[in-house]
């Protein structure tokens, strides 16, 4: 029996698909801020579309450079094989007024122009995903915080439910317990979903439409640091936003140079040969072209540049007390954001906790109502709320002040 049913088994075995035993699933990526960023300068659409222009002003300032072609001119004077004349020419224009070199120089302002841009979008985009990756820091802290608060408020109704069972306490008391229970998972439900979109949001700064990281690892308590608004102050005209306005300035300088040169006219100098078949002879033919300046002076071209100059330096003075400004703001909110977190975590945590703790031995005890017990479970939640706000507050503050000096 057991030689007839071996053929069979293994007839099966043959005829049978191929299972495959599945692999295990690509674990989790827990991200640095070192990683995010480092992600962000390699990957970022937007600084690649910023070094497109540097790579564009780089070819414009080769084409600057480039002298004006020859022009091949031929004439024919008369159809008849006999009494025909050819004369053919080449002419090589001349620029005068120093055109090629005002064209050079506003093409090396514009690509020094096109780096300060690609700087400036740099620091943009590290100070970004500093903000956008400590915001996913605290989502995170704020969901473990809802859980926490999930679990408080299961174990305050369940300690309502034991004293109502008890007959210490009315239904009423149980019923609230339970509403606030409920509550504290609809928070959590809801800094689930916060936290999705955080990390959704920090992802597409590399140009990915959804994470491949389900944490990002840092530190919530480790404060962020920067030197006093007056120390700053001195790093602003260095930084690359004014960067780019100074050097626009220039461009537009150099631009006022460029029409005045166009002024002047260029001079164009031919040689060439004339066949005359009627004579037998080739003559030799030279020629000079100039444009003569009787109408056309330039003039709308260079108060049309120079304006644009005046514009410029109205943009620069705008745009740094703008960032002074900015910058001040920023300085500030830090400050306060600092301060904030270090008495609430000094003072206001500890107090909150020990009184949480307290109401609920005394709730157990049958020496408190559950009311005191919710009050002070709800201002334990709220100084660690407030908490989590400051220290959101502290590094957006901190990301600001690098996004404006470009650090």
């Amino acid at each position: 029996m057991r030689r007839m049913l071996m053929p069979l088994v293994l007839a099966a075995m043959w005829s049978s698909p191929l299972v495959v035993q599945a692999q295990p699933a690509t674990p989790f990526l827990e991200l640095s801020l070192d990683g995010a960023v480092e992600r962000a300068v390699s990957r970022s659409p937007v600084l690649l579309a910023a070094q497109r222009d540097v790579d564009a002003a780089e070819a414009a300032l080769q084409q600057a450079g480039a002298r004006a072609n020859p022009t091949l001119n031929a004439t024919v004077e008369d159809t008849r094989r006999a009494s025909r004349s050819t004369t053919a020419t080449l002419e090589w224009p001349i620029e005068l007024g120093g055109k090629r070199a005002a064209r050079v120089a506003v093409a090396e302002r514009s690509r020094e122009l096109a780096q300060a841009a690609w700087a400036d979008t740099r620091s943009r985009l590290r100070a970004e995903v500093a903000r956008e990756f400590f915001g996913v820091l605290v989502a995170q802290e704020r969901l473990a915080l809802s859980a926490d608060s999930v679990r408080l408020a299961a174990a305050a109704a369940d300690a309502a439910a034991r004293r109502v069972a008890a007959g210490k306490v009315a239904p009423i008391d149980e019923a609230r317990a339970r509403v606030d229970e409920a509550n504290a998972q609809l928070e959590a439900a809801q800094a689930d979903v916060a936290l999705a979109q955080a990390r959704r949001s920090l992802a597409t700064l590399w140009g990915d439409a959804e994470p491949d990281f389900a944490r990002v690892q840092g530190d919530t308590d480790a404060l962020p640091s920067r030197p006093p608004f007056g120390e700053l102050v001195v790093e602003l005209d260095a930084s690359p936003g004014l960067q780019a306005h100074r050097i626009e300035l220039d461009r537009r300088r150099a631009l006022v140079d460029l029409a005045r040169s166009r002024a002047v006219p260029d001079l164009g100098v031919s040689v060439g040969a004339k066949r005359d078949n009627e004579l037998g002879r080739t003559l030799a033919v030279v020629g000079v072209s100039l444009p003569l300046p009787l109408f056309d002076r330039q003039q709308g071209g260079v108060l049309e540049a120079a304006r644009h100059v005046d514009k410029a330096e109205a943009e620069q003075q705008q745009a740094r007390l703008q960032a002074l400004a900015a910058l001040q703001q920023a300085s500030g909110q830090l400050a306060l954001a600092t301060t904030t977190v270090r008495r609430l975590k000094d003072t206001v945590l500890p107090a909150a906790r020990q009184a949480h703790d307290a109401a609920t031995r005394g709730f157990e005890a049958g020496k408190f109502g559950f009311l005191d017990v919710l009050d002070a479970q709800r201002s334990l939640l709220q100084a660690r709320e407030r908490h989590l706000s400051a220290l959101s507050s502290a590094h957006q503050a901190a990301a600001a002040i690098d996004r404006l000096l470009g650090r």
